[in-house]
């Protein structure tokens, strides 16, 4: 989780050294950097990515990463894995803290699917819902 947040804090840096990256590019790029862990095998890191209000208890967590490596199963026996996954773009409403992603998954059966993924905003970081 640490390792997500200094990511997306240095891609945060990165930009103001030229002009201010807008909230939907930094949101795209979040969830492209939490997508690109899952890719990693980094599932609790993936499961950290997305925004719990409260802790949750330690057997959910477990059924969260556990899910998480069954997606990836599946995208394998299905489209031989993602291989990379691409932002299109996000739109986002900064004064409801939300937004979304929309990313490309680039298959190893050389196909392709957009996807939306919800994110919302907290505690200055963007978060997979």
């Amino acid at each position: 989780m640490k390792k997500i947040l200094f990511v997306i804090a240095g891609l945060s840096l990165l930009g103001a050294c030229q002009k201010a990256p807008s909230q939907n590019e930094i949101a795209a790029r979040a969830a492209k950097a939490y997508y690109d862990q899952l890719l990693e095998g980094k599932y609790e890191q993936f499961v950290d990515g997305h925004y719990q209000p409260d802790s949750i208890p330690a057997v959910y967590r477990e059924q969260l990463v556990a899910n998480a490596k069954m997606f990836i199963g599946q995208q394998q026996d299905e489209h031989r894995g993602i291989r990379q996954v691409n932002v299109v773009r996000a739109d986002v409403d900064t004064a409801k803290h939300a937004g979304n992603a929309f990313l490309t998954f680039l298959y190893g059966d050389s196909t392709s699917e957009e996807v939306v993924v919800p994110m919302v905003y907290q505690g200055g970081l963007w978060y997979l819902r």
